[in-house]
């Protein structure tokens, strides 16, 4: 039985190359910007986690989300705008899963217009729609 392969445009291709597990091990990305020593969660180790960069991208993506939804509904991000993201590692009876919470900050916009951004950024943002039914995720605004 053949599928049909739906035509999609690449835009972009992170390759990143990791040797090592959370303890010590490195990533280095196939252009030289990434370059780093993995530590483990929680403990006092040089390097970073898995988490905290899956945080860092999605904070990042979302805010751009966020600026594509404000260019659509004709209003300006704040400067100020920022996003947190926290991401928790958790152990339960199905083994080790993640759960994931993302406080926006939009100062000066009223509170529709900044949680319309919000709803709008979850729909678009693709670390948003991979998490979506696979991460128990909680947006709110600050």
């Amino acid at each position: 039985m053949t599928t049909a392969i739906q035509t999609r445009k690449v835009l972009y291709t992170a390759r990143v190359h990791t040797a090592g597990n959370r303890d010590g091990g490195v990533s280095r990305s196939d252009d030289g910007r990434l370059d780093i020593t993995h530590g483990v969660p929680g403990k006092s180790a040089t390097g970073t986690n898995p988490e905290q960069l899956l945080a860092a991208g999605w904070s990042a993506c979302f805010q751009g989300a966020m600026g594509l939804a404000a260019g659509k509904l004709k209003v300006g991000i704040p400067p100020e705008t920022a996003v947190d993201a926290e991401v928790d590692l958790v152990l339960g009876g199905d083994g080790y899963t993640l759960q994931a919470r993302l406080t926006v900050s939009l100062p000066g916009l009223p509170r529709d217009v900044a949680q319309a951004l919000i709803d709008a950024a979850k729909e678009t943002c693709p670390y948003s729609k991979a998490l979506s039914g696979n991460v128990d995720v909680q947006y709110s605004l600050a």
